[in-house]
């Protein structure tokens, strides 16, 4: 099966527009080629798409479903074309639980200012890369350091190792936590994008582990008080949720924060990303 984008806006045309003369108009085509091009685009979907009267053009129930389709898909090709060709319509940042914690509105509202020509998108993706080797943003926040050596990397900040708790769990009473307090707990961690591993504990205090593979889930879980959680300092900002508090780990290194891009084919805002978010967890 073969579908083009020119039968995709034809059918788009031929219903905005209401008519197929009116349609070949908007297209520069004849009324025949508009004909032709709808009928390959029923032969290709084997479905009947429109109903044509001698007064008007309506969609089948079939052709309501196609057209949206249609129009997400053409829509899709624009922005690709225009990505493509200025590199500067948008910025997408990718993170994987939490963007840039506290410091994130701050980064939205600057960009917007100083940059208004270069829209920010900051895209949740919860891959090892926050999204980069699937091609849904053109920078990463990341926690860790990426396995790809394509991907060149710096380092913006650091933040504290939080624990998280159920707000009724004993340590929840303390101003802090030490790794050594968490021995015989359930320790919840995201093996593919996640910062703790059981290597940070003590090898006479770890903890058992049980796998979770989303921040919501995880957060659900601990309120449980089954389980508990170690996390960077901008999860507590980024995902507050009744029933579960964070204190510091007092004697856990701090986590680096940076920001990743394609070494061969990076975006021309990314080094001004890089200086804002730097200034940003410096002020901090």
């Amino acid at each position: 099966m073969d579908v083009e984008l020119r039968q995709l806006r034809c059918l788009v045309a031929i219903v905005d527009e209401g008519t197929f003369t009116d349609a070949a108009l908007v297209l520069g085509v004849s009324q025949a080629a508009v004909s032709r091009t709808l009928a390959s685009l029923e032969r290709a979907l084997g479905v009947r798409l429109l109903r044509r009267t001698s007064r008007e053009v309506t969609p089948t129930a079939t052709g309501l479903r196609v057209l949206a389709h249609a129009r997400r898909v053409l829509g899709e090709v624009a922005d690709l074309v225009q990505e493509a060709t200025t590199g500067r319509a948008s910025l997408r940042i990718g993170y994987a639980w939490s963007a840039l914690g506290r410091h994130t509105l701050a980064f939205q509202r600057e960009w917007a200012r100083a940059h208004p020509g270069t829209e920010l998108r900051l895209v949740r993706v919860n891959s090892p890369t926050a999204g980069l080797a699937e091609g849904a943003c053109d920078m990463a926040v990341l926690r860790r350091v990426p396995d790809d050596r394509r991907l060149d990397t710096v380092i913006v900040g650091l933040e504290r190792r939080l624990c998280a708790l159920a707000a009724d769990d004993p340590l929840a009473r303390r101003r802090s936590v030490r790794l050594a307090d968490l021995a015989g707990r359930v320790l919840l961690v995201d093996r593919r994008t996640g910062t703790t591993t059981t290597d940070l504990f003590p090898p006479d205090a770890r903890p058992a582990t049980k796998d979770t593979h989303d921040v919501d889930e995880w957060l659900t879980a601990i309120s449980t008080g089954r389980c508990v959680g170690m996390t960077a300092e901008s999860t507590a900002h980024q995902y507050p949720r009744p029933g579960v508090v964070y204190r510091p780990v007092r004697d856990a290194e701090p986590l680096a924060v940076r920001l990743a891009w394609w070494r061969d084919d990076p975006h021309p805002s990314a080094r001004t990303a890089v200086e804002l978010v730097s200034e940003l967890y410096r002020a901090g």
